[in-house]
């Protein structure tokens, strides 16, 4: 039995909170849960999912609050990866993506799911992934996908 349902959240170091919010509104749809400024810092947290939440606190001086752009190079935390539930949200934000100029559009397939890569404001590298095959088995090196 897994004792744990999800990751609650994820917290991430931002140049601009502004820019962060407009971001992952407007390609997500993600709504704003909570935000403040402090006399430390801006934060706020963002709904990725009925249980997941995304908290970008802005502290532009930080050395961390631009993504360091080589996989597995990049700190303790590599990246993160977003889910959705359905083929027509994964081509919706893909298209958004696409318009924004932050992904080349490539889908992999990786057995049972298809993956997008993109760029968020920070430089962050995010993975977007559609489960194709609910008992997700049959995972393979990444291949290139026509479609979703």
């Amino acid at each position: 039995m897994n004792l744990v349902s999800g990751i609650n959240h994820v917290a991430v170091v931002t140049a601009d909170l502004d820019r962060f919010i407009d971001f992952y509104t407007h390609i997500f749809d993600m709504s704003i849960v909570f935000q403040e400024t402090t006399p430390n810092f801006c934060h706020a947290i963002l709904r990725a999912g009925s249980t997941s939440l995304l908290h970008a606190a802005e502290l532009p001086d930080n050395v961390y609050s631009s993504a360091l752009p080589e996989i597995f190079q990049r700190g303790h935390l590599d990246h993160i990866a977003l889910s959705v539930l359905t083929v027509s949200s994964f081509e919706v934000i893909r298209h958004r993506l696409l318009e924004r100029n932050v992904s080349d559009g490539e889908i992999a397939d990786i057995g049972p799911m298809r993956c997008l890569w993109f760029s968020d404001p920070d430089g962050m590298q995010v993975e977007v992934c559609l489960i194709t095959d609910a008992t997700l088995q049959g995972f393979h090196q990444p291949q290139p996908s026509e479609a979703a």
